[in-house]
């Protein structure tokens, strides 16, 4: 679990072929502390939950199936990358609940200055506009924002968020133009609404399941 708070920049210096359709990322952890992290622990590469197999100095590599190369972008050649550690229990939670599962890809409608701040408008696929609202959550990239607004349509839901200097500053997000495709991930609290509102009038929630 993370929370969408950008730890630091770090950079894919190296993506080498694994096996047939996976490849090893080899990703200089900037200034990501290292000092708890093993082999074993998750880290969000550019949102995606990818498992630490190798400590090398401040180096960490990281094996990609193909699954999460045809789900994710950003992940498939050298270039900066947003960087965050697994939450703890006893974190402070500035974003949102992440859990680093990338829901589907967006693509960048607008990305322009609006005075000091920044105005970047993303294309969400259809299946995932039901889940954005004006205020909620949204993880784009892995970095946790607030919607701004929502706009549907029979293509997607355009919705709009408002970066701050610092955001812009201590993120891949900078690096973004129109056009660009980007990893998004809903809400955690949207999709559990969904369920609950989408169970049968006749029985209680999750009473159609196995039992345990």
């Amino acid at each position: 679990m993370f929370t969408g708070i950008v730890a630091a920049l770090g950079r894919i210096e190296r993506c080498e072929p694994l096996g047939t359709t996976g490849v090893r990322l080899v990703v200089e952890a900037g200034g990501l502390g290292l000092d708890d992290v093993s082999i074993g622990d998750s880290v969000a590469i550019q949102g995606a939950c990818m498992t630490v197999v190798g400590i090398e100095g401040s180096r960490l590599s990281f094996d990609v199936s193909a699954e999460s190369l045809a789900r994710t972008v950003g992940l498939s050649q050298p270039g900066e990358v947003n960087l965050e550690k697994a939450l703890r229990l006893a974190d402070r939670l500035g974003g949102h609940l992440v859990s680093g599962h990338v829901d589907g890809l967006g693509e960048v409608r607008r990305f322009e200055a609006v005075g000091e701040s920044w105005l970047l408008v993303v294309r969400a696929p259809v299946e995932l506009g039901r889940y954005l609202a004006y205020k909620g959550s949204i993880t784009v990239n892995g970095v946790s924002l607030t919607v701004n607004t929502v706009d549907d349509s029979p293509s997607g839901t355009d919705f709009a968020i408002n970066l701050i200097p610092h955001t812009i500053a201590v993120t891949t997000l900078k690096h973004l133009k129109p056009g660009d495709r980007v990893n998004l991930e809903i809400d955690l609290i949207a999709r559990y609404c969904e369920r609950l509102l989408s169970v049968g009038a006749g029985g209680a929630p999750g009473a159609s399941g196995p039992a345990a």
